[in-house]
């Protein structure tokens, strides 16, 4: 039998301006379903400041805006290929290399923004790697503001931490893009106040859409979670 619930996505937790961060509300949503080893895909732009209904059998998951059905999410298992990351050093000195810097295509954008200030944005900021693979890489350090009560971050913000980093791997190919559908896995849980390093990396393009990897690991190498993410251009011509 169906479960249902109320979900509103707070300002605070936007992409582009007057949407959600896809990944955000991708973990929201698998979090109906235990979080970890779920499909999601976007229908459509996830609302702000909505009373959004969820509906879900414990294997598979609906958002709803009224009748119009905007995520749907399924239980099943995910397998990515990860490569080794770099050292946490390494990670720290790709971010000012972060192409954001200079020109965002949503500047105000809960994970990657630069317009968002410490304490309210997750602030990461993946520059190229010097490792001629095109991936790219940040540190993350999550606060308590995205923990539950137990301390653990949420999976909503493990998932919206694989987000971004995955697209500006493949920025150059995608432009103006969004977020089209998610797969990851949770390997464990993570403490406020522990160093991450955040990865993204191409898999394959073709015309508008555009498939990447995203992975966290901790500060001595050891996985954390993955992704594998399919971004779509939302015209032909490239972001300037």
């Amino acid at each position: 039998m169906a479960a249902m619930g109320t979900v509103r996505i707070e300002r605070r937790f936007r992409g582009p301006p007057t949407t959600g961060n896809g990944g955000y509300v991708a973990g929201l949503v698998a979090a109906a379903l235990g979080g970890s080893n779920c499909t999601v895909t976007l229908k459509a732009p996830p609302p702000l400041d909505h009373d959004l209904t969820l509906e879900t059998d414990g294997i598979s998951a609906s958002l709803l805006q009224d009748d119009q059905i905007v995520v749907t999410a399924a239980k099943g298992s995910v397998e990515i290929d990860v490569p080794p990351p770099p050292t946490l050093a390494e990670a720290q000195d790709a971010e000012p290399r972060f192409s954001g810097h200079s020109h965002h295509i949503f500047p105000g954008c809960f994970v990657c923004g630069p317009d968002r200030e410490a304490g309210d944005g997750m602030r990461i900021f993946p520059g190229a790697l010097h490792d001629h693979a095109n991936r790219v890489a940040a540190t993350w350090t999550p606060d308590e503001s995205v923990t539950a009560e137990d301390g653990l971050v949420r999976p909503e913000f493990l998932w919206a931490a694989l987000d971004c980093p995955g697209y500006f791997a493949t920025e150059d190919k995608a432009g103006l893009a969004l977020l089209g559908r998610m797969s990851a896995v949770l390997h464990r849980s993570v403490h406020a106040g522990e160093p991450l390093i955040v990865t993204g990396w191409p898999i394959d393009s073709e015309g508008r859409k555009h498939r990447v990897g995203s992975a966290l690991h901790d500060k001595d190498g050891q996985l954390v979670a993955a992704a594998t993410a399919t971004w779509i251009t939302l015209n032909e011509a490239k972001a300037a």
